[in-house]
């Protein structure tokens, strides 16, 4: 099968990590909502038919036991307390230096809610990457890594599709136990026939294909001067110490987002320079390269959108964001952010639609 209209896998991803940083920010349940929906109706209407296009739906299922995780946790071992309490378990009565921490005891309706909404938040965040996942081919990713970092590409392609390969993974084994008729439920034997077979099939893979990678010279050096091999690591150095401290601060409350902002710029220009000075000691040649053009814009555009919105809201009334749960109350939809993540759908509509042409060939076995 030859697929065409494919977008750039890097703009899916630039957009599902705006949404999740924006997501990062709020505890709202309504604005994590939106979040979640505007992410699972783009893949819906844009996902193709790769294996790993059903990823978005595991990463979903995570999230959902993430929040169940959460809330087990708070009631087990306690956390935000509230004047309204729900039912009380029994308590043991623990040392003097583990105060902070309890276990049992009353379980109230402000510390669920807390402990719904973190939970909440983790999930976006888990859904926002299962979108990316399911959005961008692997491959063609890794393929469209600038030359710089073709050292660390071997260990990034395993990274990346490991992922993809367990929902390819789960899919055939499966479509094996179904063919043989393995219908068997318990839990040791789920963990022999299909989770061990899977994640060792699914590494297996990732390996193979950085086995690959390696063996066809991705990665080879050429010789360049030390004066530009120091000043390459200094400016590389110096940016992502700007993208590190520069993220910390957009990503934490306490912190200014214009200097966080300004931080993060810097450091993006400097590891921008050094990726060019890098890039000179690697060889490298482009078969079919993948365009980047008006439609990746669009769908980079809307991604920082919806963050750009979130920042704004922050700053001008940061209380809509953060839901209170003292006292227990509906929390109201800020009304600048849920446009602004509204914004996020226009990759459903600006990303090209996923045509997949079948051959004569491929026609020919199914109709067999």
């Amino acid at each position: 099968m030859t697929r065409a209209g494919r977008l750039h896998p890097v703009a899916w991803w630039v957009w599902a990590v705006c949404l999740a940083t924006a997501a990062s920010r709020v505890t709202n349940p309504w604005l994590l909502l939106m979040i979640m929906a505007v992410a699972g109706y783009v893949v819906t209407a844009r996902r193709g038919d790769e294996p790993w296009s059903n990823a978005y739906r595991v990463f979903l299922m995570i999230g959902f036991i993430a929040i169940g995780i959460r809330l087990v946790f708070h009631i087990l071992l306690g956390g935000v307390q509230g004047p309204t309490v729900l039912f009380e378990l029994p308590s043991l009565t623990l040392p003097e230096w583990t105060q902070g921490i309890r276990i049992g005891g009353p379980v109230t309706l402000e510390g669920v809610l807390f402990a719904v909404y973190d939970g909440l938040r983790l999930a976006t965040l888990l859904a926002c990457v299962g979108a990316a996942n399911a959005l961008a081919s692997p491959r063609r990713l890794v393929r469209s890594m600038p030359a710089a970092l073709y050292e660390v590409s071997v260990a990034v392609v395993v990274a990346l599709t490991v992922a993809p390969q367990l929902v390819t993974s789960t899919q055939r084994v499966h479509r094996a136990r179904q063919l043989r008729g393995d219908t068997s439920k318990r839990p040791g034997h789920v963990l022999r026939r299909v989770v061990a077979p899977v994640l060792h099939d699914a590494l297996d893979r990732s390996l193979s294909l950085a086995a690959a990678m390696d063996c066809r010279g991705y990665g080879r050096k050429t010789g360049i001067p030390k004066p530009a091999r120091r000043a390459t690591a200094a400016l590389l150095l110096l940016g992502l110490l700007g993208l590190c401290v520069g993220a910390y601060g957009l990503l934490g409350a306490q912190t200014s987002p214009t200097a966080a902002a300004a931080l993060l710029t810097g450091g993006a220009v400097l590891a921008g320079g050094g990726i060019v000075l890098a890039a000179r000691r690697v060889p490298r040649t482009r078969y079919r390269p993948d365009p980047f053009g008006v439609r990746e814009w669009t769908v980079v555009a809307s991604g920082l959108a919806v963050l750009a919105a979130i920042i704004v809201s922050e700053v001008l009334s940061p209380a809509g964001l953060i839901a209170e749960t003292q006292p227990a109350q509906l929390p109201p939809l800020p009304l600048l952010a849920a446009l602004g993540i509204l914004i996020g759908l226009v990759p459903a509509a600006a990303a090209p639609a996923t045509r997949t042409v079948v051959t004569a060939t491929v026609k020919r076995e199914v109709a067999a």
